[in-house]
């Protein structure tokens, strides 16, 4: 009895071992394969890991320095950069609608001598939408109605210039330039943007001190700057914070012509129709007709934008934007 449990039990541990090393084998000729496809396996980037976003050594806003030497500087930024990077889907729709925006935004500041960094505001202000705030703040650049009117947009019951990009832009550039005359810096300008002037002025008075860094100030705007400043980080270097975007995953700009309205118009939907357009359209690219009829036209005339395709295809727009 015992010789035969032990011709059943050798052929069985053969077995074992045998297919114990065919194991082995496979595990060993896989990782090796990995290794060479991919470099060194256990230095690969696991990008589902919540990992502390990087903070380089080194740091500019509008071509100042920022003290991030001093803790609560560091931990500042820090904090917006964990909020922006790990905030995945406003970040990621900002991220995509930027090319849509940008070019627009850069090309003013641009003429208008304003540091591009502030087109990162313009992100903290709004995720580039057209939305208005609690507040009452409204359009991309966020102004309240008097400021709005103050720097010059135009503002009544059938137009709202604060939805206009390139108007609201401009008005934006003139406001910095003021708040840059009056307080030097320009982080203390981008704070200013954020409390009012006059806030601001109050606590540089009675804090003694002159630079945004060692203020203390209200909870939104002593966040504001390094929110800005996280939102460069992340736009200037997306794949570093995880944000994976191929060329044709952004939205682009839909070719439009412009055409001079001198004379009031009754109907606008009508006005669509004539120009081979749907309603939503003549809204989309004109956002700031507040109204299905634009009457106000007197002593100036107003530019709309009719797309010069309507219906544009997702396919012909990366064509017409050389996206490959």
């Amino acid at each position: 009895m015992q010789s035969e449990r032990k011709r059943l039990i050798y052929p069985s541990v053969i077995g074992l071992v045998i297919v114990s090393f065919l194991v082995y084998f496979l595990i060993s000729n896989f990782s090796l394969k990995e290794a060479k496809a991919g470099g060194d396996v256990q230095n690969k980037v696991d990008t589902t890991a919540t990992v502390a976003p990087f903070i380089p050594s080194e740091l500019e806003f509008a071509g100042e320095p920022v003290p991030l030497d001093i803790y609560w500087v560091y931990e500042g930024l820090d904090r917006e950069l964990i909020i922006s990077t790990y905030q995945h889907s406003v970040t990621m729709l900002s991220l995509k609608r930027s090319t849509r925006f940008f070019p627009t935004i850069e090309k003013i500041l641009a003429e208008e001598k304003i540091p591009n960094d502030f087109k990162y505001l313009c992100v903290a202000e709004s995720n580039l939408q057209n939305v208005v705030s609690p507040a009452k703040a409204t359009g991309y650049w966020q102004f309240m109605e008097s400021t709005g009117r103050k720097y010059g947009l135009e503002i009544n019951d059938e137009i709202d210039e604060r939805y206009d990009l390139e108007k609201s832009t401009r008005a934006a550039c003139r406001f910095l330039k003021d708040l840059k005359q009056k307080f030097g810096s320009w982080s203390l300008c981008a704070a200013a943007y954020n409390m009012g002037e006059n806030g601001l002025e109050r606590n540089l008075t009675n804090q003694t001190c002159n630079n945004y860094w060692d203020l203390l100030l209200n909870a939104e705007t002593a966040r504001y700057v390094y929110r800005i400043l996280s939102y460069k980080l992340i736009f200037e270097k997306p794949y570093q914070y995880n944000f994976h975007l191929k060329n044709d995953d952004f939205y682009y700009p839909v070719p439009c012509k412009e055409i001079t309205i001198s004379e009031p118009i009754q109907d606008l939907y009508q006005f669509a129709t004539e120009h081979g357009i749907t309603y939503r359209e003549l809204k989309e690219h004109n956002p700031w007709l507040r109204s299905s009829t634009l009457l106000k036209v007197k002593t100036k005339s107003y530019q709309v934008k009719i797309p010069k395709k309507s219906k544009s295809k997702r396919g012909e727009l990366l064509k017409i934007n050389k996206v490959e």
